[in-house]
């Protein structure tokens, strides 16, 4: 039987595709995003991870997931920072499929926390993989120096050990065959939700 790593892989490959895409990512992509659009999706991203690494950290079982480098809330906060200004939290409204998203997580927290693994898998290993050319991207489309506003792609540990570790935690869980299709059909869940937010960011263009 295939891992639940390569089954999420194998799974969402088609949703993966479809996010990346969306008429929002094909700009991101390109480089053509404005100042003022990156830090729109940034501050929805933050409300996403905010609440995601709100519901890991207070589960013990998914501890192996949440390795000490991977959390973004922070590095996203600087970022904000720099490319929008200190009250980028009142100055800056997260999208309601933001909004949506963040509540889903507090749900499964409360609920179903299992099906979190979902979403570390789909935001960090996204961010471990292609995070790392969309960093590139930012820093030479909007004109930035070193890691300044670029924050939220660089990581305290090498971005293949910490995907490969992730990989292989997801592989770690006991889960029985109701749970393994509750995880895929959550994946596949977070993608739709991706594509919402983008849909959104997109119309604010």
């Amino acid at each position: 039987m295939a891992s639940l790593s390569a089954t999420l892989r194998e799974r969402t490959a088609a949703a993966h595709r479809r996010v990346e895409g969306t008429p929002f990512v094909r700009a991101l992509l390109a480089g053509r995003l404005d100042r003022a659009g990156y830090a729109l999706l940034l501050r929805s991203l933050h409300e996403v991870y905010a609440a995601l690494e709100a519901a890991l950290g207070a589960q013990p079982a998914l501890a192996p997931l949440f390795h000490p480098a991977l959390p973004r809330r922070v590095a996203l906060g600087e970022d904000l920072a720099l490319l929008h200004g200190p009250r980028w939290r009142e100055e800056l409204a997260p999208r309601p499929a933001s909004i949506g998203y963040a509540r889903r997580l507090g749900e499964l927290a409360a609920a179903e926390p299992l099906l979190l693994a979902a979403h570390a898998y789909v935001r960090y290993l996204g961010d471990l993989s292609g995070g790392q050319v969309l960093g590139r991207v930012v820093q030479r489309s909007l004109g930035l120096a070193g890691e300044a506003g670029t924050r939220f792609y660089r990581f305290e540990a090498p971005p293949d050990a910490l995907a490969q570790g992730l990989r292989a935690a997801l592989d770690a869980l006991v889960v029985d065959a109701p749970q393994h299709e509750a995880l895929l059909d959550e994946a596949l869940a977070a993608f739709g939700r991706h594509e919402h937010l983008f849909a959104e960011l997109q119309a604010m263009r």
